[in-house]
């Protein structure tokens, strides 16, 4: 299994709905690193729980994500 990152900007409340959006349907595990905290990117709870004025990372972990990579890259940063 590989894993993949990038790093992307949710600075506004509807940005978290469409990433949270995306990430739900993934069968892999995605994850969302702000500095020393790390949450899953499936859960909105737990996104808005980090500094969302700064950069995020998103670590995906799966052999096949380029698809959601895509998806994603409308966040990137």
């Amino acid at each position: 299994m590989t894993m993949k990152s990038m790093t992307i900007s949710l600075e506004m409340a509807q940005r978290v709905k469409d990433f949270v959006a995306i990430t739900q349907n993934c069968d892999c595990e995605i994850l969302l690193k702000s500095g020393k905290y790390v949450v899953d990117a499936k859960s909105i709870l737990g996104i808005f729980s980090l500094d969302l004025s700064k950069p995020l990372t998103v670590e995906i972990y799966s052999d096949d994500c380029a698809d959601i990579l895509e998806k994603l890259a409308k966040f990137a940063k």
